[in-house]
């Protein structure tokens, strides 16, 4: 089984808009948790999660030991940021992409879609 992220792609308009109507938002999170449970279900569901907007980012740049610097706010400067995102179990891109469009049903927001690599991590040699 293979790995795939759904992120969730916010066009940084949203503070513009007025909150949704409390009913639309009931709506809303209605579609979110009928879809996470069909996933949990089929068991594609393996991480999922909203984040806090760009503004709330620290980026940790390069260098070692002292030479790290630290600064508020998103790497980048960009109209869009990822404003959630989902780690499904799929056997191949077409079933990640069938679960990216259930995604795109329920929130109205563009997903991009992009599978893990194979871990490259060294294992320990139990015998040293």
């Amino acid at each position: 089984m293979n790995q795939y992220l759904l992120s969730v792609y916010d066009a940084g308009d949203q503070g513009a808009q007025a909150p949704p109507a409390p009913a639309e938002m009931q709506a809303f999170m209605g579609r979110v948790i009928a879809l996470e449970e069909e996933m949990d279900r089929v068991g594609a569901f393996a991480f999922g999660g909203a984040l806090h907007g760009p503004e709330a980012s620290t980026v940790v740049r390069g260098g070692t030991g002292l030479d790290k610097v630290t600064t508020d706010g998103p790497f980048v400067e960009a109209k869009e940021h990822i404003g959630g995102f989902y780690i499904v179990n799929a056997e191949n891109l077409d079933e990640a992409l069938a679960w990216a469009e259930k995604v795109v049903e329920a929130i109205n927001h563009d997903i991009e879609v992009r599978p893990f690599r194979a871990s490259g991590r060294v294992q320990a040699d139990p015998g040293h």
